[in-house]
């Protein structure tokens, strides 16, 4: 049963892709921006690496999973950034391999305010392995005409932009188009039917708004927010609301909106601070569509480490989640 509710979801996931599809998201988004805006490369001042693993759909063969690996530094001077991105994504039969160079400049290098501009380029590959498809005939599919029993792959190139402007440590607003070209990403060959259309990779539109919120000496509210938007797909929302405990712990609730009208899921995020250079976070999303009955939700793992130690320039607790 959960095998058939995968091929229907995938089957409709491969449909809408033609005409609008998000692309991967990620949880921890507060800890994951270089991925999605290049003006946030260099930022945080100091050359720091980020690793997520994220299991989607627990309980189903062939559910979406994902590695990402990100790192970013500033280059010569505090007003440049620069950043790579290396990410590996697989759904059933699909593979996406995706890797992105960045670079960043403030344009207000001010004691209090920065407004960055960044630019990235990419590459990405896909690619589909008919030869591990399962079908009806005991034969595979090389038995079967309407799949193609060996490997087809494609590659892209692309170019994205993104603003990141901080005030004072404590807010920070961002904009961006990780992939500005609309590619044609399919890999079928053949004429389509009448009706039909090869899948494109439209623009992505990220923003995303957080804050520190000093509540005591050793408590900090961090309320954030990431919108995205592509064409001919519902309007997505992430609206996370985090407490960090004595410059240690970091807790709080994600619920991300989705496009059915009752939310997409729910999301419990910890993120520890076990060396002032080094954290680990994770992640449990608990799905609210209706895909809740056949899967035991999602699973993020994330890992950050400061190849040098951050220097705030005030006294403001702990500002890795801010920056």
């Amino acid at each position: 049963m959960k095998k058939i509710v995968l091929l229907v979801l995938l089957l409709a996931g491969m449909t809408s892709m033609a005409l609008g599809q998000q692309d991967h998201q990620y949880t921890q988004f507060m800890y994951n921006k270089l991925p999605i805006n290049p003006a946030y490369a260099g930022a945080r001042g100091v050359p720091f690496i980020t690793a997520i693993y994220r299991n989607q759909w627990i309980g189903f063969d062939g559910s979406p999973s994902s590695v990402l690996a990100s790192f970013n530094s500033p280059f010569l001077t505090p007003r440049v950034g620069v950043g790579v991105t290396i990410g590996h994504y697989q759904i059933g039969l699909d593979k996406d391999f995706a890797a992105s160079l960045a670079y960043s400049y403030d344009l207000i290098p001010d004691e209090a305010i920065s407004l960055r501009a960044g630019i990235m380029g990419s590459i990405r590959s896909l690619s589909m392995d008919f030869s591990k498809a399962v079908t009806p005939d005991p034969s595979g599919p090389g038995g079967d005409n309407s799949l193609d029993p060996g490997k087809v792959s494609s590659v892209f190139a692309n170019v994205g932009a993104g603003l990141y402007f901080t005030y004072d440590d404590r807010i920070y607003v961002g904009f961006s188009v990780p992939r500005i070209y609309a590619n044609t990403i399919g890999i079928n060959d053949n004429p389509l039917p009448a009706g039909f259309q090869t899948a494109k990779e439209y623009q992505h539109f990220y923003g995303m708004v957080g804050a520190v919120l000093e509540l005591s000496d050793d408590i900090n509210l961090l309320p954030s927010v990431l919108t995205k938007y592509v064409k001919n797909a519902p309007f997505d929302v992430d609206v996370n609301v985090n407490l960090e405990i004595r410059e240690k712990v970091t807790a709080g609730l994600s619920y991300r909106v989705g496009g059915n009208g009752g939310g997409d899921s729910m999301d419990l995020l910890v993120f520890w601070q076990a060396h002032p250079q080094f954290g680990v976070g994770v992640a449990y999303d608990f799905s609210l569509s209706d895909v809740k009955d056949y899967t035991a939700g999602s699973i993020e793992l994330l890992l950050q480490v400061d190849l040098k130690q951050v220097r705030s320039k005030k006294k403001l607790s702990n500002p890795r989640f801010f920056m």
